[in-house]
């Protein structure tokens, strides 16, 4: 049986806010391997339902995306500091739960986890929320074709709300703004030119919403399916200007109608972007990499 004592502990996104705890820092290593050990909880079950979860409900994107927010909000630069994967989003009282960029997340995410988190983490005390939505996002990328990513376990809960960031402008990108932008947010992050476009290919799986964000349809023809369709669709294909009913700017393809927003022709248009598109149009075995290398910073 591989528990969680048994693998790295604390991510390494964002250092300057994580200690190697587990739920709220409450029970150590050893004692989450102890009580493991005396249940039916193990990583390959906890794996198992996820990977049921995903394949059921094709549900991976918004996991990614459930992930990627919570971990996102974490900046060090342009007047910002802090920020951590600590779910803070499970409060909707305010904070992070209630940020319009994490609309969809606190209750359709949290609603197709809720199973699993009563049985792994309310209950059974076997890991926490963060961690949890970190593997299930990992979870996610597999099953939908992507590669293996290593998952770090330690992320402590937030308590309430009062936890969260103090808001979602400067640390979570906007989708009808271009290169500056896409830098100013991912910059603070730590995160390299390469980084930018290579996080930006999460985007091949997946679609936008009127209801969450504005925006409207999917990027690729095969929205569940992670490979580097999204950047080999950029180059190929032409997308006309539009207006989501939202009011919201982004492009179309007139023949497939997948989407284009702003900050993803963006990398195009930049000329330090565009070379690594061209790579990873090219080479999905470089894209796999890179995106791992740059998902587990």
């Amino acid at each position: 049986m591989v528990t969680l004592a048994m693998l790295p502990a604390a991510s390494a996104f964002a250092p300057r806010s994580l200690a190697p705890r587990f739920v709220g820092g409450r029970r150590g290593v050893s004692e989450v391997f102890a009580a493991a050990s005396a249940s039916d909880l193990s990583l390959e079950g906890l794996t198992a339902k996820l990977e049921e979860l995903v394949t059921a409900k094709n549900c991976g994107p918004i996991l990614i995306r459930l992930s990627w927010h919570d971990a996102g909000v974490f900046a060090d630069g342009n007047g910002l500091t802090g920020g951590c994967p600590n779910a803070a989003m499970r409060f909707t009282d305010g904070g992070e739960g209630a940020f319009g960029a994490n609309a969809g997340l606190p209750d359709v995410a949290l609603g197709l986890l809720e199973p699993i988190t009563a049985k792994y983490v309310e209950d059974g005390g076997f890991l926490s929320h963060a961690d949890l939505w970190t593997l299930a996002a990992n979870v996610a990328i597999k099953v939908m074709g992507g590669p293996d990513v290593p998952t770090r376990f330690g992320r402590t809960d937030a308590k309430d709300s009062s936890e969260s960031v103090e808001s979602q402008v400067g640390r979570l990108p906007d989708g009808d703004k271009g290169s500056d932008h896409l830098r100013d947010i991912f910059q603070p992050k730590g995160f390299s030119d390469k980084d930018i476009v290579v996080l930006s290919g999460a985007h091949t799986v997946g679609e936008c919403h009127l209801d969450r964000s504005g925006f409207d349809g999917p990027w690729t023809e095969e929205p569940l399916k992670f490979d580097n369709t999204y950047f080999k669709e950029m180059m190929a294909k032409s997308y006309d200007a539009e207006t989501a009913s939202q009011g919201c700017p982004q492009h179309r393809n007139a023949d497939t109608k997948t989407i284009m927003l702003i900050s993803d022709l963006a990398l195009l248009e930049d000329p330090a972007f565009k070379p690594h598109v061209e790579t990873y149009a090219a080479d999905q075995s470089a894209f796999f990499k890179d995106f791992v290398s740059a998902w587990v910073k």
